[in-house]
């Protein structure tokens, strides 16, 4: 039934008493609630940077408030609900302390970014109890929308992209002539970069998607579906766009949505898409009472606040705010102390590699897009003076006390970006039988004007290879939780072909069989250090 009470903020308890006891419930709340900003500042500040840098998720700026909002819109149920506190909150606050601090330990920010914004909704739970956080479910987890989170999808958008394009436009009879992401039409060439992907698309239609299913529909079947279509809608979008940019270029001789505009256009367009999505969704709205969610609840003793309290209420309160502020911090303090303990000041020595192939002129100009390491190590080499056309690459990149910024496993390592002649046909992971050992490598293809190159890459961390992204951050987490410091190094094979990469394969695992035991000497030798 509906709560029908004339006044849900109303201040007021029998006994003198009450209000103090009511100021100190809700002291206690935001304490507990604001202590993870001050806990994890550091967290909450890089997530910030991150709205401050790209212009993909400045939106961050506007959820907290809108979470303020639709907290708002329920404050009738504070007054309807009795404060609960659910101990085994604290289970999954721990949890979430627990995550964040392997995270930390393995430099995987947005991990820890999602763990600590986690931490708001659990508090939430463990200090107010099951029945009233309920009640206010989506306003929490619509905070962790300020997460900025989609790297992730950039390569997958840009491939569907790009396929979508050459398919739109084989099917209209243009002729395409394809190299990766990039494709050629009688009146000029074009490129999917990151900017084409989408994402920023998908990001925004999500966001409004779920806030406005939410705000539109009270059956969650209903909600479901219109997030659904907030994910597919705008990816089909970002292809007919991508396809309809080609075609103003085409037909206007390249004049036309090749600058700027292009970027005009495309917001022009997702702004009628989105508008059509939403008009069509809200033929099948459902209108809710204005005092917000439904809720079934028994008349309340007494509202002070807009909270019900008991006799035995406030000490309650107290005590589990005082255990979640406790909680949440046992995580920044040992990660204070583990970086201390961990430090390395020593600088890296990473000596030459005694190869027993020759070192040779560079084939290529082409280098890694990592960020800088603490110690590296390149160079070039061949099986046999005068054998020019067998030329293998080895590089090696260090990395210590790494950061953000500065790590050897990051999203913004890469092996080109967009300004390089250079760029990315596909990249795969395999094994490799070295000798008598198994390595795990991943394999890409790049491809420029000039010719084509494979690239092999794989990470050392803690003496063990993988060429996992994942396995590494956790072999980072563990040997740094176990004090035993984050060095970690990435290895890269990298040899040109002509007609096959199998022509590059096979020279590479020949350098490999051969020098393997001396780059894992060298790496040893600067652990020890």
């Amino acid at each position: 039934m509906l709560l029908n009470t004339s006044n849900p903020t109303s201040i007021g308890l029998p006994g003198s008493v009450g209000g103090a006891a009511n100021q100190l419930i809700l002291i206690a709340v935001l304490v507990a609630l604001v202590a993870p900003f001050l806990l994890y500042f550091d967290t909450a500040r890089s997530i910030v940077a991150i709205w401050n840098k790209s212009d993909t998720y400045a939106h961050g700026y506007i959820i907290l408030p809108i979470s303020l909002w639709l907290i708002w819109r329920r404050r009738v149920n504070f007054a309807a609900l009795p404060l609960d506190p659910y101990w085994p909150g604290l289970l999954l606050l721990g949890a979430c302390g627990f995550g964040w601090l392997l995270a930390r330990m393995g430099e995987v920010q947005v991990v820890m970014q999602y763990a600590f914004v986690a931490m708001i909704p659990v508090i939430a739970l463990a200090v107010l109890g099951v029945r009233l956080t309920r009640t206010l479910t989506f306003p929490l987890m619509f905070l962790l929308l300020a997460v900025p989170f989609g790297e992730i999808f950039i390569d997958p958008l840009i491939s569907f992209t790009a396929d979508f394009t050459i398919s739109a436009l084989q099917l209209v009879g243009i002729p395409v002539l394809r190299n990766g992401t990039r494709f050629e039409i009688p009146s000029g060439s074009w490129s999917v970069v990151e900017a084409c992907s989408g994402v920023r698309y998908l990001i925004s239609s999500v966001t409004l998607g779920l806030l406005y299913a939410y705000l539109t529909y009270r059956s969650m079947k209903r909600r479901i579906i219109f997030t659904l279509f907030a994910i597919i809608v705008p990816i089909v979008a970002n292809g007919l766009r991508a396809f309809m940019i080609v075609m103003i270029g085409h037909f206007s001789g390249m004049t036309l949505a090749v600058g700027v505009d292009h970027i005009i256009y495309g917001w022009a367009f997702f702004g009628l898409v989105m508008f059509l999505m939403f008009w069509i969704g809200g033929y099948w709205r459902e209108d809710e009472d204005k005092t917000g969610e439904k809720i079934e609840t028994q008349a309340a003793p007494a509202a002070v606040f807009g909270l019900h309290v008991t006799t035995t209420l406030p000490a309650t309160v107290v005590r589990m705010a005082i255990a979640a502020v406790a909680v949440a911090a046992i995580w920044p303090t040992v990660a204070y102390f583990n970086d201390k303990l961990t430090y390395n000041p020593r600088p890296v020595a990473l000596r030459a590699i005694q190869t027993t192939w020759a070192s040779v002129q560079p084939f290529t100009t082409w280098t890694p897009r990592f960020a800088p390491a603490d110690g590296a190590f390149s160079g070039v080499f061949q099986p046999a003076p005068g054998a020019d056309a067998d030329r293998v690459g080895l590089s090696i990149l260090y990395y210590r006390n790494q950061r953000n910024g500065k790590a050897v496993i990051s999203s913004t390592n890469r092996l080109v970006d967009d300004r390089d002649p250079l760029h990315l046909m596909s990249t795969s992971v395999h094994g490799e039988t070295i000798g008598n050992r198994a390595l795990s490598v991943r394999e890409s293809v790049l491809d420029s004007a000039t010719g084509r190159m494979l690239v092999w890459q794989w990470y050392v961390i803690d003496g063990q290879s993988t060429a996992s992204n994942y396995a590494g951050k956790l072999l980072q987490a563990k040997t740094k939780l176990l004090f035993r410091g984050d060095d970690g190094a990435a290895i890269l094979l990298s040899a040109p072909f002509a007609a096959s990469p199998d022509e590059a394969r096979k020279l590479m695992r020949a350098f490999a069989a051969a020098n393997l035991p001396a780059i894992d000497a060298a790496l040893a030798a600067v652990r020890a250090n």
